[in-house]
């Protein structure tokens, strides 16, 4: 199997992240998304991020201008159909997702794999939906995507080995390490990340200590980069919440339950930077 033509299903910035990596690795992409003004946003995206890649003598202009060449868009979903890899970069629906792979699975090529970028959506409940289950995978890419070095890889119950040796050689040609794991919930990388965000933020709610000591010490005592409750934010405790209720209904233990305070602030729209106010303002 070799892949040439990489689409990508949503521009958003998970979407548009991936699409320039793709394109800078030499692949022909795709960027797909439901309106002309997502995808417009997406390629504005791209090219602010390459130009500051070229000032900073990472790539040159002429990298740059290729990368940009090599990227379509459209919003149309068809235009996945002779794709030889799909990343599907949507939001955490799992209805969405069943929806998009089932659409994709009548029109592309038999050949064709098929990848979602979920953060924590069981990679079997998206599989089901299509005829070819051995070809879909997951490549949970990190954010910000085009300096993270990670992606995920999550091999489904029936995921051939053929199929996960061609989406890690991929992402290496991409520059990224691909590590895989299987369908678990959370898999690896959310599993451990958020019960501890939702640890810290149990931590704020008993009282504790206050966010910047929470973040603090653990920038400080763990050299971790950012301090829990400001990943949170990044993130989105949207999504944190959304990742926890999953890990909680998976497992189906209680220690996965989310904090109170967290399913408070996402009833209040603090959902972190994307709103302007989380743990602290923007």
């Amino acid at each position: 199997m070799v892949i040439e033509h990489i689409a990508i299903i949503g521009a958003g910035q998970m979407g548009n992240g991936i699409a320039q990596v793709s394109s800078c690795a030499g692949y022909r992409v795709t960027m797909i998304d439901i309106k002309q003004e997502f995808v417009d946003k997406g390629m504005s995206t791209i090219e602010k991020s390459l130009n500051k890649l070229v000032s900073k003598e990472k790539i040159s202009e002429e990298e740059a201008s290729s990368a940009l060449a090599r990227i379509s868009i459209s919003t149309d979903n068809s235009s996945a159909s002779d794709a030889d890899l799909v990343i599907e970069a949507i939001p955490e629906v799992l209805s969405y997702k069943t929806d998009l792979f089932k659409e994709l699975d009548s029109f592309c090529k038999p050949e064709t794999i098929l990848a979602t970028n979920t953060s924590s959506i069981s990679i079997d409940s998206i599989a089901n939906a299509t005829r070819r289950p051995d070809r879909v995978i997951g490549m949970h890419f990190m954010n910000p995507v085009p300096i993270m070095r990670l992606v995920e890889i999550i091999n489904g119950s029936d995921t051939s080995n053929d199929v996960n040796e061609v989406v890690v050689n991929a992402a290496q040609k991409m520059g990224k390490t691909a590590l895989s794991c299987n369908d678990s919930p959370g898999f690896v990388s959310n599993r451990i990340l958020c019960p501890m965000i939702n640890e810290a933020i149990l931590t704020l709610e008993e009282g504790v200590a206050e966010p910047e000591a929470i973040d603090g010490i653990m920038k400080l005592g763990m050299n971790h980069p950012i301090g829990p409750l400001a990943l949170s934010d990044l993130i989105g405790n949207d999504t944190v919440l959304h990742i926890m209720n999953v890990l909680h209904e998976g497992f189906g233990d209680d220690k996965y339950a989310p904090s109170k305070l967290l399913v408070k602030m996402v009833e209040d729209g603090k959902l972190g930077r994307k709103s302007g106010e989380g743990f602290y303002k923007y």
